[in-house]
């Protein structure tokens, strides 16, 4: 058996990061596209079919999942559509759905979505591919082992350079546009998904690059507290030109680890490699991290060879979840996109207040 995927716009994040994706599972078929303009999608994807409205996508029987991959600001209003239609009963599930990052833009809207998937018994997910890069997954395993000790800090990067202001709804002054919901979606859900939610959050958002007409954020830095003296540090800017930026920086009672340059499946996909692909994933050695720490009474001072990336990890999980009628089943639950919303609106609300928000 496998599920019927029926996806919802056709720019950059359904060309690289869904499309490749969903083809490459056992477990999905791509089965359709919504594309406004044009059908183009059909020369990368011939057997599809394209449709020109979501009312279309949404009134056919044959979809079992939809994944929305629009604007942000639009990923409310789609999902809860998708979700009212959505049936379940013994012999089918449909509409599942798959969001795009973030979730929505506020964490009411997020709440109403997962409400709704669990009144109807509906799977709902958002696609937090960044839990399956290969760095994320070597410190997952670092703080699952021990390596460091207790930890102190955990410090987390997402940084890019552009000093220009690049066409496109991301940088326009409208709901969910900027680096905090972008990058920011990314970094938080990292977080919860290691740490859980925070009891203390302080956060600090600018516009570092002020172009005139550019009113968005395009920096910030938000701390996350927790017990023991523990915090997590995560950061993102524009303004980062350095090769091989900061990415992970931990520090423990016992030893630091640290680790530079992005996961590689990212530009992987966009040189159209996909998960079959020999050394889709891998990680060159030159960039894996370094660990200094003792072991046993021994001090050691080496590298952390990075975790194979696994991107295709988050659509089989959606498919088995499907396949298998088990929201519990879930790696990342709407729930989680819930508390992920939450913490970036806390960290609005800590920016414009000046102070140290207590959960």
């Amino acid at each position: 058996m496998s599920v019927n995927v029926g996806v919802v716009g056709y720019g950059n994040s359904a060309k690289v990061f869904h499309c490749p994706l969903i083809v490459s599972s056992p477990f999905l078929h791509l089965a359709a596209v919504v594309q406004r303009h044009g059908d183009h999608a059909r020369d990368m994807y011939p057997w599809i079919t394209v449709y020109k409205t979501t009312d279309d996508l949404f009134s056919s029987l044959d979809i079992d999942m939809v994944v929305i991959t629009t604007p942000n600001e639009s990923h409310y209003s789609l999902a809860l559509e998708a979700l009212q239609q959505g049936k379940h009963d013994k012999f089918s599930w449909f509409h599942s759905v798959v969001v795009e990052k973030p979730f929505t833009v506020t964490s009411k809207e997020a709440e109403e979505l997962a409400i709704l998937a669990k009144e109807k018994h509906l799977i709902c997910s958002v696609y937090q591919n960044r839990r399956w890069d290969g760095d994320f997954l070597t410190v997952k395993k670092l703080i699952q082992d021990n390596r460091l000790g207790r930890l102190v800090e955990y410090e987390s990067h997402f940084d890019r350079f552009r000093n220009y202001s690049k066409p496109g709804w991301k940088e326009e002054s409208r709901a969910g546009s900027g680096m905090l919901y972008d990058l920011g979606s990314h970094l938080v859900d990292q977080a919860i998904c290691l740490f859980g939610m925070p009891k203390t959050l302080f956060a600090i958002l600018e516009n570092e690059r002020q172009i005139e007409g550019v009113d968005v954020v395009d920096s910030f830095t938000m701390i996350l507290g927790y017990d023991n003296a523990f915090k997590a540090i995560l950061r993102s800017s524009m303004l980062v030109r350095s090769t091989g930026a900061l990415r992970f920086h931990l520090r423990g009672f016992n030893g630091s680890f640290k680790k530079h340059y992005l996961d590689v499946q990212e530009d992987q996909l966009k040189q159209g490699l996909v998960p079959s692909s020999a050394n889709y994933g891998v990680e060159e050695t030159s960039h894996h991290g370094t660990i200094d720490f003792d072991l046993n009474g021994v001090h050691i001072v080496g590298q952390v060879e990075t975790e194979k990336g696994e991107y295709l990890s988050f659509y089989n999980n959606v498919g088995e979840a499907i396949i298998k009628k088990d929201p519990g089943h879930l790696e990342v639950s709407a729930e989680a996109g819930v508390n992920s919303i939450r913490l970036l609106e806390l960290a609005q609300q800590s920016h414009r207040e000046k102070r140290t928000i207590t959960l």
